[in-house]
């Protein structure tokens, strides 16, 4: 019998993203689906290239916690999954994509490459952001390195500002126009500092294309380096990484769309000081930066291949 998965929040991007996933994974189906603003509607009628004539449901925190299901899947805006959390049996498996248990000692952080046999034996998965899986990915290598806090321009595709409408999802606003915003303390700069427990600094912005991240990074470290000696270093630490490609080349969006792949490359060493270096890092902000991973998730939770429904690789 195959898993069952229940997804409370169907309506957003991620939520969609995750249902394509689940349609095709070898060993999982969708239990039930929940969501206030299409409740009595299919989801083939809502995303017509989805194949389940199954219904959206209204379901309250105490009605879920009546219903079955393997995994729960939170997938509401932040300061939302709480009122699930509180209700559900202690034993219910979850994972929260929200930025709500992030930094909760209680709950696995649920970046696989870093944290792969605590996802496994949890209970409670907080998935990480989609800006912060990136950074982590792109800094884990150098850690023992850096000397100051990294520096991190990103640009998003205007998805990850989710349905809702928002100066970040404007079409008029965005148009050939590239938008920062929260300079200062964004929360996916908190969440990285806080797991990498290195203070690191983030610009992000959004811009008119629909999705994926590109993240450049600025680092000092403590000694001189080459480019080659950098691209061995992340080779060799994310050898066995299926979902983590290295390139000589800068990675682009292009690159990843539509890819559960997170790239990472272009590595560039400043000649008028060898400690300073650039490098980018590229993600689907709606697979690796949130549904991918949270299946990744769901697949060492419930004793899966990691990569079961998972496609590898890029165009």
């Amino acid at each position: 019998m195959n898993a069952g998965i229940a997804l409370i929040g169907g309506r957003g991007y991620v939520g969609e993203t995750l249902l394509q996933l689940l349609q095709t994974h070898p060993g999982m189906e969708l239990a039930w689906v929940a969501s206030r603003s299409l409740a009595g509607r299919s989801i083939n009628s809502v995303y017509p290239d989805l194949r389940s004539d199954m219904t959206f449901e209204s379901v309250t925190p105490q009605m879920a916690s009546e219903k079955q299901a393997d995994v729960v899947v939170l997938a509401l805006p932040n300061d939302m999954a709480s009122q699930y959390v509180n209700r559900l049996n202690p034993t219910q498996k979850i994972i929260d994509l929200s930025a709500d248990y992030r930094f909760d000692g209680n709950w696995a952080y649920g970046l696989p490459e870093r944290n792969r046999q605590k996802i496994r034996d949890a209970i409670r998965v907080s998935n990480p952001g989609c800006y912060a899986t990136a950074m982590q990915l792109a800094l884990a290598p150098l850690l023992n390195d850096i000397c100051r806090p990294p520096v991190v321009f990103g640009v998003s595709g205007y998805s990850g500002a989710g349905r809702s409408p928002s100066a970040r999802n404007d079409p008029d606003r965005i148009r050939n126009n590239l938008q920062p915003y929260s300079l200062n303390g964004h929360v996916h700069e908190s969440e990285v500092s806080h797991h990498l427990r290195q203070q690191t600094y983030f610009l992000p912005h959004v811009a008119e294309f629909f999705r994926g991240i590109s993240i450049t990074l600025s680092v000092d470290l403590v000694r001189e380096t080459s480019a080659k000696e950098l691209l061995d270093i992340f080779r060799a630490h994310y050898a066995d990484e299926a979902l983590i490609e290295i390139l000589d080349e800068i990675p682009e969006i292009g690159n990843v769309t539509q890819a559960t792949t997170a790239l990472i490359g272009g590595f560039s060493v400043d000649k008028r000081d060898a400690r300073h270096v650039c490098l980018v890092a590229c993600i689907d902000n709606l697979l690796k930066g949130a549904a991918s991973q949270a299946l990744q998730n769901m697949n060492l939770m419930l004793g899966f291949d990691e990569l079961a429904g998972i496609a590898t690789g890029t165009e």
